[in-house]
């Protein structure tokens, strides 16, 4: 295949892959980013392409795993390493330590609402909200997990139902 040749089919596609483009980022502007990149790449390594192979699939694999490297290096570029003696900026509250007024009210009605409830469900929710996993509840209530996890559901539907005023 030509480079000429090569060049007007991936221009062909230019349709599709935006497409597929905005199915992976959900936005205009980072898949229009993307496919540049894609042609970009796809242009660099021409000569890895085996001719008499998909060439559709090929710049979509491309596509693809740039998507995938872009996602995970904006997560290690958001991921914080403190390396202070006492780990300072991982325990330093990033709140004022101002409390609004309405969360505080919000907060007892929340919790009013908690204690409203039957035990059965109250005792899994409180244990869920303090960070228990839903196998460990099942063990200490001695309850199947699916219980657990119908009781949890149903307190969250209880009280989203009973405080839909402090709904958001």
């Amino acid at each position: 295949m030509t480079a000429k040749e090569f060049n007007n089919e991936l221009i062909s596609m230019e349709v599709n892959l935006e497409r597929f483009a905005m199915s992976l980022t959900s936005n205009r502007e980072e898949a229009k980013d993307l496919l540049q990149e894609t042609y970009l790449k796809a242009l660099t390594y021409r000569d890895k392409f085996q001719e008499f192979t998909n060439l559709k699939a090929w710049a979509y694999t491309i596509m693809k795993n740039t998507f995938i490297n872009n996602y995970r290096k904006s997560v290690r570029e958001k991921t914080t390493v403190d390396n202070t003696k006492d780990l300072y900026y991982l325990n330093n509250s990033k709140e004022s330590g101002f409390v609004k007024p309405d969360s505080e009210y919000q907060l007892k009605e929340l919790n009013k609402a908690i204690e409203k409830l039957d035990a059965d469900f109250k005792l899994p929710f409180q244990m869920h909200t303090e960070g228990y996993k839903y196998k460990e509840i099942a063990n200490e209530l001695n309850l199947k997990i699916g219980t657990v996890k119908s009781r949890i559901f149903f307190t969250r539907k209880k009280l989203m139902e009973s405080l839909k005023d402090y709904v958001a």
